[in-house]
């Protein structure tokens, strides 16, 4: 059966990682005998510049009819005076609205030719895998009421709204709980329970799921905490699940764990398994047209899509043997390289690639 994946480039460096990607999920599909079709459309500021609106109605038909997307970036400096609903970044939390995508999947995984880049001493970071489960579509970002009023004596104040409901906090939890059964087996719930009454309730419906995984071992840690204890002994942790808000900060802190946030991809996933697939990092408009941009993030979210969305886990596997293979052979893009190492363009480090899976022996996934 054919399956479709939608492209949406997005912005800026966008406009060149994708098509990197393409050419790897092209090239595995050959390999594969897969028959994935693909399209392309417009989100963020390239769809504002084109139709004025960052999610037009075209590309959400589209996305609701595509079995996973995979997404370059948005957003940039050139919007940031567009009115605040028409902003790029807008268009992207419509879709996961839209789509339902809830749990967001950001590993933190150290490739051992890095370890040098990581800021932070080898011995706490080789090794280091980390999946960082965060809710998507609820907390703080999405809830109501929000806005800026002017108070009584004139002075002006932004309010937000936490709220999570139980079936949210247990749909999260669950995801992570099955995701903890087939790596460490350990689940670290994040929250501040000690100050957020929304947060108490997610430690108690956490817990209260919990029994229902009696081989999954659960802490418990405050945001706070959980932030040092990233710096400090990254490696303790295997699986943590958290609020959108919390989910955002520490999956950022960890990515840089690695050296460097342009290696890390991420899966947005719905109860359907439906999935956005994205690199971690942003739109880079500072290094877009220069060729520099790091194109491993996202062709590795191309791997994550094989596996969570298109049910080809071996095709997957080849993907990620053929990025540790390019980087054995030393090459690099400027974010990752290090004194004396060969740098190559975004357009070298996609070709390196598909060049590396023909000599990928092909697992049984």
């Amino acid at each position: 059966m054919s399956q479709k994946v939608l492209l949406l480039p997005g912005d800026y460096i966008g406009q060149e990682i994708v098509p990197e990607a393409e050419k790897v999920l092209a090239r595995i599909c050959e390999l594969y005998d897969l028959d994935i079709t693909t399209e392309s459309a417009l989100i963020g500021g390239s769809a504002y510049d084109a139709e004025g609106y960052p999610l037009p109605a075209s590309t959400l038909e589209k996305a609701r009819a595509a079995d996973a997307i995979l997404l370059g970036a948005v957003g940039g400096p050139a919007y940031d005076n567009v009115e605040r609903d028409l902003r790029p970044e807008k268009g992207l939390l419509r879709i996961r609205s839209e789509l339902g995508l809830f749990g967001n999947l950001r590993p933190a995984i150290m490739y051992p030719q890095l370890v040098d880049a990581s800021s932070l001493k080898p011995e706490l970071v080789a090794g280091l895998d980390i999946l960082i489960v965060r809710e998507l579509t609820g907390g703080i970002y999405f809830g109501q009421p929000r806005g800026i009023r002017e108070l009584d004596n004139g002075e002006r104040e932004g309010f937000n709204t936490y709220v999570y409901s139980e079936s949210e906090i247990r749909r999260i939890a669950k995801l992570a709980f099955e995701l903890a059964g087939k790596r460490g087996g350990r689940v670290c719930s994040v929250d501040k329970a000690n100050v957020l009454e929304a947060t108490v309730l997610w430690r108690e419906v956490v817990t209260e799921l919990a029994e229902s995984y009696p081989d999954i071992e659960l802490e418990h840690m405050y945001v706070d905490n959980a932030a040092m204890q990233l710096v400090r002994a990254p490696k303790q942790f295997d699986v943590i699940v958290t609020g959108n808000m919390f989910g955002d900060i520490l999956s950022d802190a960890a990515a840089m764990l690695t050296g460097s946030i342009g290696m890390l991809p991420s899966a947005s996933l719905n109860e359907s398994g439906q999935g956005i697939y994205e690199p971690c990092h942003g739109s880079a408009p500072d290094i877009a047209g220069q060729g520099k941009a790091n194109p491993l993030a996202t062709i590795l979210s191309v791997a994550m899509m094989l596996r969570y969305s298109l049910g080809s886990p071996a095709a997957a596997d080849s993907i990620e043997i053929a990025v540790g293979q390019v980087l054995d052979k030393g090459l690099r893009t400027p974010d990752i390289a290090g004194a004396g190492e060969a740098v190559v363009t975004t357009n070298e480090m996609g070709d390196a690639v598909v060049a590396a899976l023909s000599n990928v022996t092909k697992t049984d996934g």
